[in-house]
This record gives structure tokens, C-alpha cells and sequence, in this order.
């Protein structure tokens, strides 16, 4: 570990608010996939992300955002976590205002830190390769004025990302990996996104931020000041008593946007650093799918008393001791848990969110 990865000023912050819903029905509002041990290796998604993090930052510089109905799961999981590095949102507005509100936490307590941004359920598969990564970009962080996000090289035509253009013009001194980005596209059609794979300057856009904490609130403070103004208002009280009773009067009356959206896109000095870490959003039960091993029909399964027979490129993961039988299925998802069966063709798996809202009316919030 080198001294860059610990710096007292190395801050991160974890989101984990969201519901994960098209992996349900593992993935339920009382239990969203960050906190559960989806690959089977006994490790939740937020368990991966806090651990690997305790190698860029100390671990109490470490702050989890997330909603407030989670909190005890994060204190049960998060070993030695406190309950301040634990951010409460009463109500879901998407990643701007979480960003704000952490950030100028940090203020509070370290005007000079600088920041990784990071939702707490992607995959990253070669951890010492993103480690360099992130110390990398915290360095240029720390020495420019430069918001700056991880990008992928785009192994498909994926229409299920953002995607990044890049000027593949070097910048001074600094490591070429990092390059000023022209523009943003968020999620394309299928023949636009062939173009940006077949063109070799653009990216997938990883979700993944660092900047320093004075360039991120100069960017909020012109691009997204009521946001700005609502979470500055909140110095004289974070870290305090009355810090909860402060973000739950101001949530509600604060605009619902992304961070993507409200500054990366309109930002002048953002930049991307083209990285290879074995990266994946693990949005989908398909992109869970692509990572994990298959045997030899390509059946990716999780589950210790699962027959197949005439079966092949599926996903499948059920309890341990269920006994599963699949006979003639080719290209499905199969997933049981807490008495809840889904059985989805693989193409079709954007309608599980549909299917939820579905159920949610249909058979009950409890299912859900």
C-alpha cells in the first residue's frame, strides 16, 4: 500500500440507496442487492466495495449514502463503520443532492480532501488494477481543477450504458490515460452505439468520480446553486445532533437529478480516465450472467441441486437446497428466493421492473 492509497485526504462516498429492482425478486425493497451476497461468495456488493476502498482512503473517511430504511443493514455489514459515516436520505433524489449533501460533510470536517464517488454494487474484478486507477486520478484530482470519471473501453455495441467521447490529444504532463472529454450520450440505439465502438474514441461511462472537494462545490455552486445552497446551509449542523433533523426537512423540497445530468454534462474542465479493471455495473441478471463461470451447455448456476436437460446459455440461482429440474429452456433467467419463482426469457429482461410494479399491485407490497 503505498502512501497515496491512505492520505488522510483520500474521502469516499458509497451510494447505496437504490432498490435494485430488476434483480428481483432477489433484489426486494427491504433487502436491495447491495446487501446481498448475489455471486455467491459469501461477501455482499457493499461488503466488496467498503473493503476495497479501506486501500485508497482510511476506513473512517469512508461515508455510505443510502436510504434511511437501510441504515441498520449498513452497520450490520460494514464492519467498524460508525454510525455518522452512515448518510440518511428520507427520500430518493437521485445522485446530485447525495453527492452535495456528502460533500459538504466532508467541508465540515476537511476543506482540503479530495473525493471518490461510487455506487456500492459494481464488480471489479482486477482489484489491483483499480487501486493504481483510482490513486492515479486522485492525484491529478489533487493538482488540477478537473472533475474527472472513469471510462471503459467498450468490449460491445452495449445499449445499456452512457458512453464518453474523448479528444485523444495528450495533456501536458499528466498520465495519458486521462483525456479531456468532448460529450456525453446516455444509453444509445443499437446503430449509434455500434458507430461509438467502431470510432475507438469512446468510452462507457463507469459511474465512477473523482475530483477534489473545492472543484466538485465550485461546479455545484454554478450549475446547480439551489441544490448548492440548500446543503450549504446544512455547515453549521452536519456532524452534530441535529443533522438528521436538518436533511430530512431539506430532502424533500430539493430537486430529484443526476449527477451526470446537473454538472458532468456541463462542466468545462471534466476529463476521463480510460481504464481496465474487469469493470461491470451489474445492472441486469444478463450482466451478472456475462461475468460468472458456465459449464458446458453455457449455464451459469447458482444452486447445489439444480438437473438440466436440454438447457443451455440460462442463468439460474435458487436456494442451496432446492431441487431444481430444467428440461428444454434456452436463453432464461431462473431465480427463486423467499417463495418468490421468476422464470423470464433473457432478451426480455427489461420488463422485470414492468413485472414488479405488477406484482406490487396485483399480489402485494410484500412480494416486492
Amino acid at each position: 500500500m503505498t502512501t497515496m492509497e491512505i492520505n488522510k485526504n483520500n474521502y469516499c462516498i458509497i451510494m447505496a440507496g437504490g432498490i435494485g429492482a430488476r434483480f428481483w425478486p432477489m433484489s426486494k425493497t427491504s433487502r436491495p442487492k447491495q446487501f446481498i451476497d448475489i455471486l455467491g461468495d459469501g461477501r455482499t456488493l457493499i461488503q466488496q466495495t467498503f473493503d476495497r476502498f479501506l486501500s485508497v482512503c482510511p476506513k473512517e473517511n469512508i461515508l455510505i449514502v443510502t436510504n434511511e430504511i437501510y441504515r441498520q443493514q449498513c452497520l450490520d455489514q460494514l464492519e467498524g463503520i460508525t454510525k455518522s459515516q452512515v448518510l440518511c436520505e428520507p427520500c430518493r433524489r437521485n445522485t446530485a443532492p447525495c453527492i452535495a449533501y456528502a460533500s459538504y460533510k466532508i467541508q465540515q470536517e476537511n476543506p482540503d480532501a479530495r473525493i471518490v464517488v461510487a455506487p456500492s454494487d459494481h464488480i471489479i474484478l482486477k482489484e489491483k488494477e483499480f487501486i493504481e486507477i483510482i490513486s492515479t486520478a486522485l492525484e491529478a484530482a489533487a493538482s488540477h481543477d478537473w472533475l474527472i470519471t472513469l471510462g471503459i473501453k467498450p468490449s460491445r455495441p452495449d445499449t445499456g450504458y452512457g458512453y464518453i467521447q474523448f479528444d485523444d490529444k495528450k495533456i501536458g504532463e499528466v498520465d495519458n490515460r486521462i483525456k479531456k472529454v468532448k460529450i456525453f450520450t446516455e444509453k444509445p440505439q443499437l446503430e449509434k452505439a455500434k458507430e461509438f465502438v467502431a470510432s475507438g474514441d469512446f468510452l462507457w461511462n463507469a459511474g465512477i468520480f473523482i475530483w477534489s472537494l473545492k472543484s466538485i462545490l465550485t461546479a455545484f455552486e454554478s450549475y446547480l446553486p439551489e441544490v448548492n445552497k440548500l446543503f450549504k446551509d446544512g455547515l453549521r449542523v452536519y456532524n452534530t445532533d441535529n443533522e438528521q433533523a436538518f436533511v430530512n426537512k431539506t430532502y424533500p423540497v430539493c430537486e430529484n437529478i443526476s449527477i451526470d445530468y446537473g454538472v458532468m454534462e456541463k462542466v468545462q474542465n471534466v476529463y476521463v480516465l480510460a481504464s481496465d479493471f474487469g469493470w461491470s455495473d451489474l445492472g441486469t441478471w444478463g450482466s451478472l450472467y456475462s461475468i460468472q463461470e458456465k459449464d458446458s451447455d453455457q449455464n451459469a448456476i447458482l444452486g447445489e441441486q439444480v438437473l438440466t436437460y436440454d438447457t443451455k446459455n440460462c442463468i439460474v440461482n435458487v436456494p442451496k437446497d432446492k431441487l431444481v429440474v430444467l428440461q428444454g429452456l434456452d436463453n432464461y433467467i431462473v431465480v427463486e428466493d423467499d417463495g418468490v419463482l421468476l422464470v423470464c426469457k433473457k432478451q426480455d429482461e427489461q420488463k422485470i421492473r414492468q413485472i414488479v410494479d405488477d406484482v406490487r399491485d396485483k399480489k402485494g407490497k410484500e412480494f416486492v
